[in-house]
């Protein structure tokens, strides 16, 4: 992964650890019409250059990994605006050619840039894409379709997409307080990142380090609001459930939850009544986007990739710039390290515009 916090898991997970916040003021474009000048995002990338900003993320992020990467593989690529900023660029100095934001197109440069043969899958399914992905390759492997699948994802900052989730009143002021008593609105932030699933089999002989399984997964849309959770919560308590019975687990079986955590009221409490009616004891529970950002349709893979990291350490991040946990967040939320029971597992959510909602079981 890359991610504000840098390049590679170390830093993300270093960073997160230590309670830093990589969110500060924005200085890629004009901010002063919008509700915030703060985001996360990566620093180096140039924009509206020749290449966009995700191009750039990938170029970053495959340098020393094309290699590995096994020319079958089939490729699925989860992002919700993509190359949005070679748009902004025609839109704003003409000197763009529009059919570069073909979808084809752009599934043609990632392919290049991870080397693989396969010419790819975009899903965009809002803030869920890349749980969507994963549940998509896993589901593909699972039924024979392949042996072998590429995920990446991606998002950037870009002033149109910040420009319309400040006019959502979406976003907070400073810096996001994901399940905070006073959060007033998520930051927005940038990242890419890419998991290598393979079938059991297919791992053993190429001698393949094995990191992490994906047991089961649920994905369910309320269709309550275009933008806005459900207030009942009910379609995320259907893919909870769904993907605790896709991984044939019982609420004993889950160490810790990654939870969306955007920091917006709505959304945390969405979350946190799911939760609440699905498990019958509060589950140790955190968000990593006071850290780094809702990085969009990438948050779900860095989401994934920072709770497999946590199952293997036997240790479960704090929640950065929560100051005071809301009433229904006390006792799954915390700014402290809690630790692991062996032979636990982990459960991972995500929620996005259109009542998409996701749910991961990880081992």
């Amino acid at each position: 992964m890359i991610t504000p916090y840098g390049n590679g898991i170390d830093a993300c997970w270093e960073n997160i650890f230590a309670g830093r916040t990589a969110i500060s003021k924005l200085n890629r474009f004009d901010t002063s019409a919008f509700q915030s000048e703060y985001a996360a995002t990566i620093e180096g990338l140039e924009y509206h250059r020749k290449d966009s900003l995700v191009v750039q993320m990938l170029i970053a992020l495959f340098g020393k990994s094309k290699g590995s990467i096994p020319a079958d593989a089939k490729l699925i690529v989860a992002t919700t605006k993509g190359e949005i900023d070679l748009m902004e660029k025609k839109i704003l100095t003409g000197q763009n050619d529009i059919s570069e934001n073909y979808h084809a197109v752009f599934l043609k440069k990632v392919s290049s840039i991870a080397g693989t043969k396969d010419k790819g899958t975009i899903i965009s399914a809002a803030c869920s894409s890349a749980a969507a992905a994963i549940a998509r390759a896993a589901a593909m492997i699972k039924c024979g379709k392949t042996e072998c699948a590429l995920v990446i994802a991606c998002d950037s900052v870009s002033e149109f997409v910040y420009s319309g989730f400040s006019s959502l009143m979406a976003l907070d002021k400073f810096t996001a307080m994901p399940f905070d008593k006073n959060r007033s609105g998520l930051s927005l932030g940038e990242a890419a990142a890419f998991v290598l699933l393979m079938s059991e089999s297919r791992a053993s002989k190429e001698n393949r380090e094995i990191i992490g399984e994906v047991l089961g997964w649920g994905l369910s849309d309320d269709a309550s609001h275009m933008t806005g959770p459900s207030r009942s919560s009910e379609g995320l308590i259907l893919a909870l459930r769904n993907a605790l019975s896709s991984a044939c687990a019982v609420e004993e079986d889950i160490g810790f939850i990654s939870a969306h955590g955007t920091g917006t009221v709505y959304n945390d409490a969405m979350e946190m009544r799911a939760f609440n009616s699905v498990f019958k004891d509060r589950k140790p529970a955190y968000s990593i986007k006071g850290g780094i950002g809702h990085t969009m349709g990438a948050a779900g893979l860095v989401e994934m990739i920072i709770a497999m990291r946590a199952l293997r350490e036997g240790k479960i991040p704090p929640t950065v710039n929560l100051k005071e946990a809301d009433t229904d967040a006390e006792g799954w939320i915390s700014t402290r390290e809690r630790s692991i029971p062996k032979n636990k597992i982990a459960l991972v959510t995500n929620a996005g515009f259109g009542g998409i909602n996701a749910a991961v079981v990880l081992g």
